[in-house]
């Protein structure tokens, strides 16, 4: 079977050699005009491939839903199905994690914050150097923007030194009314109880053994040791406080929230606005 290649190639010869007119040539090879002069379209699949496997490559932990929301904020007018088909066929699927599996308990529902500054959580992380030193990383959360408001990190953070940081934190914005913790030393100390009192801040106590009730900062501490504990060797403290602050700025700034509609937690924040009617914040 002659291909159409080799059937152009003759229409070629017929019309320069016998000259012959196109539609004659096209007619004696069988050959429609149409494909005749058909040209291959660049595959615009590629320039978007390469986009997305640069994403991918910068921020492995991400899927196609994060990639897809970054890939509209560039510019790029393009379908989540097409993403997500040329995403699997470059094989970027990420690996899932396993999990410690859990012992299903009554569920208690949380309190959902109304507007920001409302209602913090905090909880501590455990990791280690490249020499072996471990470190503790205190996260703070603002529960209702969802925004990193700080992630405190040393070797040893008692509670003056949690103290010390929200008081920090209070000079460039307001405290909140609650602040979510678990039964930690820290949070329990004198001189906590002592800080709380002094700011008329209330600390909400989780019920012991029962994490999923301070479930904001435990879903954000599962995305910082993902995308940046595990994903980092720190050779130094130093280190560790600079590529983890990066992070935090990354996080609050620049990658998208699923539960934001896939925007950053600071774009939420400032499309949020106070209804004077009823004094309630809006998000548009």
């Amino acid at each position: 079977m002659v291909s159409p290649q080799s059937r152009r190639e003759a229409v070629g010869h017929l019309k320069m050699d016998w000259q012959f007119s196109e539609r004659r040539a096209c007619g004696l090879m069988k050959l429609s005009t149409s494909v005749l002069r058909y040209e291959k379209k660049a595959d615009s699949n590629v320039r978007l491939g390469h986009r997305i496997r640069e994403i991918a490559y910068q921020r492995r932990r991400f899927g196609y839903r994060r990639i897809h929301a970054l890939l509209e904020r560039e510019g790029y007018c393009v379908n989540i199905k097409r993403v997500y088909r040329i995403y699997r066929s470059l094989d970027l699927s990420v690996r899932r994690r396993t999990r410690k599996r859990v012992v299903h308990t009554e569920r208690v529902g949380l309190y959902c914050a109304r507007f920001p500054n409302e209602s913090w959580s905090m909880d501590f992380v455990h990791d280690a150097l490249a020499n072996g030193r471990r470190i503790r990383c205190l996260n703070i959360v603002d529960d209702f923007t969802r925004e990193s408001v700080a992630i405190e990190v040393d070797t040893s953070l008692s509670g003056l030194r949690v103290c010390r940081v929200l008081d920090e934190i209070g000079k460039k914005r307001s405290l909140p009314g609650m602040i979510r913790v678990d039964h930690g030393t820290e949070f329990t100390s004198s001189v906590m109880n002592a800080w709380a009192r002094k700011n008329n801040v209330r600390l909400a106590f989780i019920e012991p053994g029962k994490p999923s009730q301070n479930a904001y900062v435990e879903s954000f501490n599962g995305r910082f040791r993902d995308e940046c504990l595990n994903d980092n060797w720190f050779s130094s403290l130093y280190e560790a406080k600079i590529l983890i602050e990066q992070w935090r700025n990354d996080y609050n700034n620049v990658r998208p929230h699923s539960s934001l509609g896939y925007i950053s937690p600071t774009e939420f924040a400032n499309n949020c606005f106070l209804n004077n009617k009823d004094s309630t914040y809006i998000c548009c």
